[in-house]
């Protein structure tokens, strides 16, 4: 499926290299003032083609919004955007058909769909399918804003060299409005060179290099979520794991709490006037699947890039024998910097949901 929600319904189609890619939304409240101009801030975050750690490929990603929207406002239709691919190479792709990339879905996704999947650039399996998914997640954002609720991300960590962590009690909206609308997202922007410098290598060793991104959402009210499998935690990963190259997610103190006794981990409470807060924030503002309205931090991992232009070692799959691959095309050496804004989007996209199956939206 690529459809997910309940009260909130995204369904993204399209193809790398097809005419087009684009989503629907369905279930938006009606009378939501949209401000186009912050929807094309979020997508222009994202798109490629603007800065050495991304793909040259060079898209404007301007969505077309074709119903749902009148004056600027949801009528409370479908609201269904289009986002047109005019930089297509799909003859860089030809090899392929017959030897999957190593770390890639070809292989696999030949086999589900008995080899009629569109290959080019990925497919429905290619990253360029986060785009209407930053056009949801930015339709999203406005209408928690207007609920006070904040959501930013930044580049945790490329390869070995890593940034601050949000502080999990106290998170300014200075913090977040900045990282929430700059392209390469750090809170200490002195790490920025050192993760530039990584990744050019990567790039001119015909290599790629992986990574993790921090996301806060801040003012989420308490009583939100449910638990067992409705929690919080398992509606953000769901979406989240819909983002190409994830390969995990944590919320809080994540696995250092496995390491961690009660004595340390246990979040202690506390009166702040009439609201109740924790002293720390261990559980990342989400306990037995409900908010606490401490912030919810989680961090997403992502593997690198499998199209790397290094020779390697694959199968012919029309022979039924071992064979070298050298991948053409443009891709990025690193995708964590374009994956910032997609996961913000993707929270707000569950956070969404979230409050509207609990009547709070």
């Amino acid at each position: 499926m690529s459809s997910w929600g309940n009260a909130v319904k995204i369904s993204i189609f399209g193809e790398s290299h097809g005419k087009g890619i684009g989503v629907v939304i369905d279930g938006l409240p009606a009378g939501e003032k949209l401000d186009m101009e912050k929807i094309y801030l979020q997508m222009a975050r994202r798109a490629p083609g603007k800065d050495k750690t991304a793909t040259p490929r060079l898209e404007k990603d301007i969505p077309e919004i074709l119903s749902g929207v009148l004056n600027d406002t949801t009528t409370g239709a479908p609201l269904c955007a289009l986002i047109q691919n005019t930089n297509t190479r799909s003859q860089d792709y030809g090899n392929l058909l017959s030897s999957p990339r190593p770390g890639h879905a070809d292989y696999t996704g030949t086999i589900r769909y008995g080899g009629f999947n569109d290959i080019s650039g990925g497919g429905h399996f290619s990253g360029r399918l986060t785009a209407p998914i930053v056009f949801a997640g930015a339709v999203c954002r406005q209408i928690l804003e207007r609920k006070g609720i904040r959501i930013a991300a930044h580049i945790a960590s490329i390869g070995d060299i890593s940034d601050k962590r949000f502080d999990p009690v106290n998170i300014p909206a200075e913090l977040t409005d900045r990282l929430s609308t700059t392209v390469f997202g750090l809170i200490d922007q002195s790490r920025e060179k050192d993760m530039r410098a990584l990744v050019e290598d990567c790039r001119m060793n015909r290599d790629s290099i992986g990574g993790t991104v921090e996301c806060a959402v801040v003012g989420m009210p308490a009583g939100a979520g449910s638990p067992m499998f409705d929690g919080i935690e398992n509606v953000i990963a769901s979406i989240i794991f819909g983002i190409p190259a994830v390969k995990g997610i944590e919320f809080g103190a994540g696995f250092e709490a496995s390491e961690m006794r009660g004595s340390q981990c246990n979040d202690e409470f506390f009166y702040d006037g009439d609201t109740v807060k924790t002293r720390t924030n261990n559980h990342g503002g989400i306990l037995g699947g409900i908010s606490s309205g401490m912030p919810i931090i989680f961090r997403t991992a992502f593997k690198p890039t499998p199209s790397i232009s290094s020779e390697q070692n694959t199968v012919d799959l029309q022979k039924h024998e071992n064979t070298k691959l050298v991948i053409n095309g443009r891709h990025d050496p690193c995708i964590v910097t374009r994956a910032v804004p997609v996961v913000e989007a993707a929270a707000a996209i569950a956070l969404v949901n979230i409050l509207a199956d609990v009547n709070m939206l």
